[in-house]
């Protein structure tokens, strides 16, 4: 009878220390999961991380019947910002070469069309076209193709960028100066020349087409580029490439709420953009 009641408190001693073991177990748990709202606030910085702009330009023209819908894809592309890890700056360049056929496209500019020929001598597409799409000046295709352009600008958003900070200055009604720093050169080509582009960007555009092949239609656009101008060359063996205060004169026509300044830095010889940032000037 003895032996029986030694068993019969060994195992209630037994199970008292299993039973406070899990307990204890179950506080430690308690104490070391993390929090839904740390959880939240761990994605919500993430997501507040800086992302490596990706320069999207769009080669088009209000007489070309095919460009509508890439000046759709642009706008899209602009305004959703969805793709993993890229940050798309764009700039629409509409050519002049089409302005022939009855109707002259109020945003072209031969500039652009030299540009676009500059691309042509790179890619040896056989000629200039529109709808031309062009992500960091290394891969080109039809600018209406959405599935390539966010398969390119993902892949874009990988490579090596040059930082570029980009802040205001002063600015009034009529003009904006501006601060812009290039940081130590990164991604560039041995031996080229890399240089440092300002465009000046305007959203919420569009005509009335009443001539030449879109005739009868309210054509869209977004990032149509206002003005583009070379700031000058950075500098490879400094910690800073590049320290400039351009003065923008913004036109009276220009609505000041839907304007963008664009930094880019671009390769001279490879025509690669590796480095970019925009700022609203409102």
């Amino acid at each position: 009878m003895k032996v029986l009641e030694a068993a019969v408190k060994s195992f209630i001693t037994a199970l008292g220390v299993a039973f406070f073991s899990l307990f204890a177990l179950a506080g430690m748990f308690r104490r070391t999961t993390v929090p839904e709202e740390s959880l939240t606030f761990a994605a919500k910085e993430q997501d507040e991380r800086p992302r490596p702009a990706v320069v999207v330009e769009l080669f088009t023209s209000e007489g070309c019947s095919s460009c509508p819908p890439a000046d759709a894809l642009l706008a899209q592309l602009v305004s959703d910002q969805r793709i993993a890890g890229a940050e798309v700056i764009a700039l629409e360049e509409h050519v002049d070469y089409w302005n022939h056929l009855g109707w002259i496209d109020p945003f072209s500019s031969q500039e652009f069309t030299f540009r676009q020929q500059e691309y042509e001598e790179k890619f040896r597409t056989g000629s200039v076209y529109t709808p031309q799409m062009v992500v960091d000046g290394s891969v080109e295709f039809v600018g209406s193709r959405e599935g390539q352009a966010r398969q390119v600008i993902t892949q874009a958003a990988q490579t090596t960028k040059t930082p570029v900070r980009l802040a205001f200055a002063a600015g009034n009604g009529s003009r904006a100066s501006l601060q812009v720093t290039v940081g130590k050169l990164s991604g560039a080509t041995p031996d080229d020349r890399v240089e440092v582009f300002l465009a000046v960007t305007e959203t919420g555009l569009h005509s009335d087409v009443r001539a030449g092949e879109n005739a009868g239609h309210d054509v869209g656009h977004s990032a149509v580029v206002r003005a583009l101008r070379k700031l000058g060359q950075a500098d490879p063996r400094a910690d800073i490439g590049l320290s400039a205060a351009p003065e923008l004169k913004l036109q009276a026509k220009w609505k000041r709420e839907n304007l963008r300044a664009v930094v880019f830095l671009q390769e001279r010889k490879s025509r690669r953009i590796i480095g970019a940032a925009s700022l609203p000037l409102t």
